[in-house]
């Protein structure tokens, strides 16, 4: 079975600005990442939350260059938004008051049955909804 990967719209940035903070090269582990989701012939998805979330830098033609290393290779695929996610990300953020943003991502993750990869800290609190790695973790 293909291995599926639901990347943080940080992640992308990471790798598109090959981002580093004082002590980790982001923008290379980011695009390590997508060479062995590349080489093992693995999935990326994204939704339309990803391209918002991205939206609020970049515009149309930048994101579809940042999505190229995937699309290029035909291992990007768009997954749809159901209302019912919506919905529970609603309810997670009111129990656990977490971004709705990052709830939303979650579920859609394990609702697509694939990893999670971010760095955002909230995540390792949903673990129970969505496995989640940061890049390194996975090279």
């Amino acid at each position: 079975m293909t291995e599926k990967y639901y990347i943080d719209a940080c992640i992308w940035r990471d790798f598109h600005e090959n981002r580093e903070d004082k002590f980790r090269p982001l923008g290379e582990w980011a695009f390590e990442m997508f060479r062995m989701i590349k080489e093992t012939n693995s999935l990326v998805l994204y939704s339309d939350l990803t391209v918002d979330e991205l939206s609020k830098d970049y515009k149309p033609e930048q994101i579809k260059e940042i999505f190229k290393i995937m699309s290029e290779a035909g291992l990007l695929k768009k997954v749809d938004l159901k209302k019912q996610q919506f919905q529970e990300a609603a309810k997670l953020k009111r129990e656990k008051n977490f971004p709705f943003g990052d709830c939303l991502h979650a579920i859609i993750a394990r609702d697509n049955q694939a990893i999670m990869v971010t760095r955002d800290k909230h995540f390792e609190e949903m673990q129970d909804i969505a496995e989640s790695y940061k890049p390194e973790d996975l090279i």
